[in-house]
């Protein structure tokens, strides 16, 4: 059981951890080939969360199962439904910002940019921050659920 704990918490710390690096990637002050690396390197970060968090998932699930909680206790269940949250946040919401700086950043190597593109990526980076503050934030509210196991 200890290592199906350590299994699981070390993790869900490799799953959740780089979403921590985001803010620092996607600064609004990087000039594009800044933003061409931090995105790249963005990229390579992203298979922490999928297999960590997968890994989290299922040892997290087995845990329940071998410990004699309930999947309706209310912290298991709100760190389920958080879990989903932040995936919706990051693969449905953040990703497809990502995909579109990328192609803004493709686009822009071709032309000339002008104020109203350079804008676009202000505003796209904007979005960016936003939704991985939102999956910080909850990501930081999993961990205490995980460490506190409120009743």
């Amino acid at each position: 059981m200890k290592w199906l704990v350590l299994i699981h918490i070390v993790s869900a710390i490799l799953g959740i951890g780089p979403t921590y690096f985001g803010h620092i990637l996607l600064r609004r002050s990087q000039n594009n080939e800044q933003l061409r690396q931090s995105l790249a390197l963005f990229q390579q970060l992203n298979y922490f969360p999928k297999i960590g968090g997968t890994l989290a998932v299922v040892s997290g699930v087995a845990l329940v199962a071998l410990a004699g909680w309930k999947f309706s206790d209310l912290w298991i269940l709100s760190s389920l439904v958080l879990y989903v949250i932040i995936q919706v946040v990051v693969v449905g919401m953040l990703t497809p910002v990502m995909t579109q700086l990328n192609q803004w950043l493709s686009e822009e190597k071709s032309k000339t940019i002008d104020p109203d593109t350079e804008a676009d990526k202000g505003a796209l980076l904007t979005k960016a921050n936003k939704l991985y503050n939102t999956a910080s934030i909850m990501g930081t509210v999993l961990i205490i659920l995980m460490i506190v196991k409120p009743m």
